[in-house]
């Protein structure tokens, strides 16, 4: 006999099981199970993890392989061996030769039905029976607010039906209109959805119990009748024995309850089956569960009335524990076999649920409308006589033929026409469209159809790259939209198709390593900052796992923290916390709604999927996440959001702000006109007329001005794209290619820019391949090369060398490549990938060696080559903002700048960035400033959303007040024109602090005494009551006659008093509200201490210059040199603590100037000594830092293709007051009679060959012995011991030289 357990909770019943998939299917396989249900509270959300995890046993048995290849031999008649005999002692699922005879059998009795082999398939190791436990409610009452009890039901689908049924049911249970704080069931939904479906009356939260529990047995009778009049003999009574009793259950315990059940299901003709209320896995994870449900309630382990399962018999008992749990009723055991055989449904993974195209005209098919689509894109694309047109190795309408014979072959026509509609509908709007990412830049379909907006032929891109005979998955395009109007497109498509056909997918959060800590922390009632010293020492990576932090391991020695390992050794509280932890980190959390992802069904979503209301935002999501969705045919899109899309859109806007009338046009060069929109009436750039050639973009880029440039704005692009000097698109193209860890750790980055300008030697595998390697200079550094050499050397087919040579090396499944057989087309042959390219190369005239070599580079660069299809969109994107910011700098810093508005570290760094090139970053200003960052003829000027307390509808209604009455004439004004419920106190003490009103001559510290509460006769107060007595009607003879000059009735507004804050006190209420030093900086009192303490500003490691060689090379000569030891000084505005593979601590800082940042590398042997320098002070408890931090350092300076970065040597911190920040004096004593013009000029000479900040003074002792100061203009540096010897030797011996 056996036992199913058929009431199961995963981590998907979140936060209330600690059970995960993979473990619960193997428990059940290892304790020889048949079969096993997942019934989650409520949702179905576990169902594709959970039939997948069956497969992967069911698979792996013997017996299903020799079926699996048995179908496949009948198939493509193929022959079939026959497999040895089977020992006498062979497994029920490894007797691979009685398989095979019953499928011979099957095969030859059927008359070769292949169709009969395939229903001979073997048992299933292990049955997966899909199920859920539903929150049924006795009324149909839905109205939210309403008292309702939720009895728990056990739903389990029997076919294809009833899994259909139990997704619609519990889809209908989980939508917004029946949803409230769980999903609810009712009668009527059982009624229409009850056929395929087993029904159980679940545990003691069940109705029946519950009825028993109020002593109401009639109840529980009429309930019992209820569910087998809707389910008939699929209604089965559920017992269970944890051995507990509770006061609430009217005196029953399980085994009371469970004998009175039992009795009913005699007296009524309704079997009962035996479960487990499984919550964990073994007994032993109780007190996980325990934590999951303290994290779910909000409560401490401690508390008293909490929520909790009682005991710890919530596990999954082997079929010996559950019949010796019901050894007095074994029919109960018996009864979950008879429940497990009645369902019999596995997911479907093979077909494709497409919709259909809904803007086809009567009669017209698919294909026919995607044909003309593509032949009249192709007439705007390449003329009229595009059929004849040749580019590279395609003829147009070859091209096109090859590509729509695959796509209809494979029935996808429809696919194109809908992501064509949308795509159109977008531009059509306004939208801002990428140039399509990915491999389906490679389609020539999709660049006929405005999806890609790039030549794929005059790129050389693979069709196969994206879409290969081979391919069984549907294609896959990602369109990115403008970030802030993405979802304008995905509501134009629900309106579309309709909205209960299109559906955003849902996603699931997980606990991870900090969040655990953190978690654990608190529910063991631990104080909050306990938890943080501990989460702190975690490194930042979302990746990490509790155990890496812990123990050092192999591979993963960078999540190492020795810290952590030494407070879980000696530190009792930190264990309980860590190993609390350990026990939860991965478990399932939470769901949200994903990014991008929507669902498109051709039915009602819910006929495939489950739904369900997103209870934060309202929206229909699916219960199964997006890699579940697609893989089961579906149609799921990803609609995008690209940040610089919107910062396109913006800096388009900003232009036409800037240059709003004709004439404007005109003053505009010759190339910016070219772009400009036909019948535009002011500078209205299209960007998709942006030359790629235009030597402005290769300038901007070699000068290294690439913040904000799309993907080459990291130093250590910068630092790349500086040293390669493009020159050419497909040379940016190549470099955001490599630009990635696998390339640049083997030296391909170099080796291409060596290529590229001439220092290394070009070399071809083989002069024959010169056509695929030319444009990257011999390197692969693309799939596509990959896959041409393959095809051109080889006799790949396209759609082999995607599938048997680019997937497999990306993927380093080498196995794939040299020990599996695979049947060839060119040839015919039977074998391996590997003997295919070697026997093909040789049959082609290549040398074994050489096809040898370029195999071997394949295995080892492959896996870093890159699809040049993404690349190459992308590159488009590069070129257009890098167009932008060269001729409209600050319209378009503006627009980056606004794209970041909220994030202050990121505003930190494009100000630090765009003050380096030469652009001002101004305050705000309350007669200047818009909503966001704004372009100005003086610089770009920050805007009110900006402004922490102020935000976008404020600052909207300032301009709105703006343009109606005309600029503020100052804060008296300003508080008498605005509304006071917008404009109140906190809004207007944000702008004072902020800078908007020093324009107006008040001083911030007036302003903030003007309206400070503490103050009776604050000017807000008093503008709040005349705006009230203005409301209920009532005018006084102020509002009459205070603008009528001599009336008498003026504000009488004191005048601007001139007295400031402390400069100190100034900028950190600036820095309050802005997160960042606009007007000033705190290091510019402290200038001269700066320049003391370091060789070199920040910004001088930028500064270059072009040197000519005695040879006449030119060079690029840096001013601040690399390998020497150098003072640097600043403020540390950033701290990351690293790992080394060692276990070691480390950290990278990164120190800013006035002028400029860089980034320190400490290593662990000085991080030790200087950790408390660069933390300043801490808070004892939370470990912040508070206050800024000021340190010197000394170094080496590397630059590298990583960025540029100074190797400390030492670090210490950098004291900033009077004392330090005082001028030397050089003092130069001379008497009367040496004071002449010629010796004059001579010192001045010397001084002005030593410029810094120490100043001059010289004394004149005449004869009588009077003394006359001269201070002189010139500051020099008065360290500079040349400098000091030189004027000594000017003055004699007659002078004397002192510094003081």
């Amino acid at each position: 006999m056996a036992f199913v357990h058929l009431h199961n909770h995963s981590d998907y019943s979140m936060l209330d099981a600690a059970t995960k998939i993979p473990d619960m299917v193997k428990r059940a396989v290892d304790l020889g199970m048949p079969a096993l249900a997942l019934t989650d509270h409520g949702y179905m959300f576990g169902t594709p993890d959970f039939d997948l995890e069956c497969r992967k046993y069911n698979d792996a048995q013997k017996d299903m392989k020799q079926w699996k290849h048995d179908v496949e031999c009948f198939q493509k008649d193929w022959e079939l061996e026959e497999p040895d005999p089977d020992p006498a002692d062979a497994g029920p699922h490894d007797r691979v030769h009685a398989q095979w005879e019953s499928d011979v059998a099957v095969w030859e009795s059927s008359g070769h039905d292949l169709e009969a082999v395939r229903a001979n398939r073997p048992p299933l190791l292990i049955k997966p029976i899909f199920g859920c436990e539903a929150y049924f409610i006795t009324d149909d009452c839905i109205e939210k607010g309403t008292k309702q009890h939720r009895y728990h039901l056990i739903l389990l689908a029997k076919n294809e039906t009833g899994y259909v049924n139990l997704m619609k049911m519990m889809s209908e249970a989980a939508s917004g209109e029946m949803f409230y704080y769980y999903p609810r069931t009712t009668l009527d939904m059982l009624r229409r959805y009850h056929e395929g479906i087993v029904c159980c009356s679940a545990c003691v939260a069940g109705i029946i119990p519950r009825m028993y529990f109020q002593g109401r047995p009639d109840e529980a009778k009429k309930w019992a009748l209820t569910y087998q009049e809707i389910f008939g003999e699929d209604f089965y009574l559920e017992v269970q024995d944890h051995g507990l009793e509770d006061p609430s259950w009217g005196g029953f315990n399980d085994r009371t309850l469970s004998e009175q059940i039992l009795k009913l299901g005699h007296e009524l003709g309704i079997k009962v089956v035996a479960t487990n209320d499984n919550h964990y896995l073994t007994r032993e994870d109780a007190p996980t569960q325990d934590i999951l449900s303290c994290i779910g309630t909000a409560s401490k382990i401690d508390d008293v009335n909490r929520k909790r399962m009682t005991g710890t018999e919530f596990y999954i008992k082997s079929e010996q524990e559950m019949r010796e749990l019901f050894s007095w009723a074994p029919e109960v055991i018996d009864n979950t076999l008879e429940v497990a055989a009645k369902c019999d449904y596995e997911l479907d993974w093979s077909h494709m649920y497409l919709p259909k195209f809904p803007g086809l005209r009567p009669g017209e098919t698919s294909e026919g409308r995607f044909r003309e689509e593509c032949e009249k894109g192709l007439a705007k694309r390449y003329g009229e006589d595009w059929k004849n047109v040749t580019i590279g190795d395609w003829n147009v309408l070859d091209r096109l033929n090859h590509e729509y014979n695959i796509i209809c072959t494979k029935g996808f026509a429809d696919y194109f026409l809908i992501v064509q509609e949308y795509v159109q509908w977008a531009k059509r709007n306004g939208i801002g469209v990428g140039p399509g990412r990915g491999s389906a830049a490679g389609a020539l379909v999709a660049y006929a159809m405005d999806i890609t907006t790039f030549d794929p032929l005059s790129n050389g891109l693979m069709f196969e790259r994206f879409l290969s005979p081979q391919r069984t998955e549907m294609p896959d395009i990602d369109m990115d939209f403008d970030d802030e109007r993405r979802l304008e497109v995905v509501q134009h498509v629900r309106e579309l198709y309709g909205p209960e056909r299109v559906c955003h997918v849902i996603t699931y959060s997980t606990i991870k390593a900090k969040q655990a800590i953190n978690d654990a922390c608190r529910v063991l009632g631990f104080p909050v900052w306990q938890g943080q010293k501990l989460s702190k020492m975690i490194t930042g990576d979302p990746k990490a796992k509790l155990k890496f932090v812990l123990q050092k391991t192999d591979g993963k020695e960078d999540m190492y923290s020795p810290d952590f390992e030494e407070a879980y050794k000696k530190d009792e509280d930190a264990r309980r916390i860590i190993d609390a932890a350990l026990s939860i980190e991965g478990m399932h959390r939470g769901e949200g709604v994903h990014a991008c992802a929507v669902l498109i069904a051709p039915t009602p979503v819910n006929d495939h999927v489950p739904t369900k209301v997103d209870t934060k935002g309202g929206v229909e999501i699916t219960q199964y996440e997006g890699h579940s969705v697609a893989d089961m045919g579906l149609l799921k899109m990803d609609f995008l959001g690209l940040r610089t899309l919107t910062v396109i859109s913006k800096a388009l806007a900003n232009i036409r702000r800037a240059h709003p009338n004709p004439e404007d046009i005109d003053k505009m060069p010759e190339v910016v006109k070219k772009t400009i929109k036909p019948g535009a009436t002011c500078v209205d750039i299209d960007v998709d007329k942006i030359p790629f050639d235009d030597p402005k973009i290769f300038e901007l880029m070699g000068k290294g001005h690439t913040a904000g440039v799309f993907q080459i704005e990291s130093a250590g692009m910068t630092a790349t794209i500086k040293g390669m000097q493009p020159k050419e698109y497909r040379q940016v193209v190549a470099l955001i290619a490599l630009y990635r860890p696998g390339p640049l750790g083997a030296g391909m980055v170099t080796s291409y820019i060596n290529r590229m300008n001439g220092k290394e030697p070009v070399a071809f595998y083989d002069d024959r391949l010169s056509d695929i390697l030319d444009e990257t200079y011999g390197t692969m550094v693309y799939q596509e090369q990959v896959m041409q050499i393959s095809m051109k050397m080889s006799n790949f087919s396209p759609g082999e060398s995607d599938s048997r040579i680019r997937k497999p090396v990306a993927k380093k499944k080498i196995k794939m490549l040299t020990d599996q057989i695979f049947h060839w087309e060119a040839n015919g042959a039977d074998e391996t990938i590997y003997d295919h390219w070697i026997n093909g190369a040789v049959e082609n005239g290549y040398k074994k060696e050489v096809a040898q070599r370029i195999w071997d580079d394949v295995l080892e660069f492959a896996s870093y080559a890159f699809n040049k299809s993404h690349s190459a969109g992308y590159a488009i994107l590069v070129m257009q903002t890098a167009w932008l910011k060269a001729y409209f700098p600050k319209e378009y810093m503006a627009s980056v700048l606004t794209s970041y508005m909220g994030k202050t570290e990121k505003i930190v760094h494009y100000v630090t960035a765009y003050r380096r090139e030469g652009v001002a970053i101004l305050p705000p200003d309350i007669n200047e400033s818009g909503r966001d960052f704004t372009a100005t003829p003086d610089g770009v000027r920050f805007g009110f959303a900006g402004i922490r307390g102020v935000g976008e509808s404020v600052g909207e209604a300032i301009m709105a007040e703006r343009e109606r009455g005309g600029d503020f004439k100052d804060l008296f004004d300003f508080v008498n024109r605005m509304d006071s419920g917008q404009a109140n106190r906190r809004v207007v003490e944000a702008l004072i602090c902020s800078g908007a009103f020093d324009s107006t001559g008040y001083t911030r510290r007036q302003l903030m005494m003007l309206v400070d509460k503490n103050n009776p006769e604050n000017i807000i107060d008093a503008a709040t009551r005349r705006q009230k007595v203005r409301a209920t009607g009532q005018v006084s003879m102020f509002d009459m006659f205070a603008d009528v000059e001599g009336a008498g009735f003026e504000e009488d507004n004191p005048e601007p008093d001139g007295v400031e804050w402390d400069r100190s006190v100034k900028l950190a209420r600036e820095h309050e509200v802005l997160g960042l030093y606009v007007s000033d900086h705190p290091l510019r009192p402290y200038e001269y201490a700066l320049c003391k303490a370091r060789d070199y500003s920040l910004a001088d490691i930028e500064v270059s210059d072009e040197v000519t060689d005695p040879e006449g090379g030119v060079h690029e000569q840096y001013k601040v040199p690399e390998g020497k030891v150098l003072r640097f000084a600043g403020m540390v505005s950033s701290v990351q603590k690293k790992t080394t593979k060692n276990g070691d601590p480390m950290a990278i800082v990164t120190l800013e100037d006035m002028e400029g940042e860089v980034t320190l590398v400490i290593f662990p042997k000085l991080y030790k000594t200087c950790a408390a320098a660069l933390a300043g002070e801490v808070d004892p408890e939370t470990g912040e830092t508070s206050g800024d931090v000021f340190v010197k350092v000394s170094g080496k300076l590397e630059r590298s293709d990583r960025g540029n970065q100074v190797i400390c040597m030492s670090v210490e911190p950098l004291v900033l007051n009077d004392t330090t920040n005082r001028p030397k004096v050089l003092e130069i004593n001379i008497p009367a009679s040496q004071l002449t013009r010629s010796r004059m000029d001579y010192l001045n000479k010397i001084l002005t060959s030593y410029p810094g900040l120490d100043h001059v003074e010289v004394r004149v002792e005449s004869v009588s012995g009077d003394i006359m100061r001269l201070d002189l203009p010139t500051t020099i540096d008065a360290r500079n011991m040349v400098l000091l010897a030189e004027v000594t030797d000017a003055v004699g011996r007659s002078g004397k030289v002192l510094v003081a």
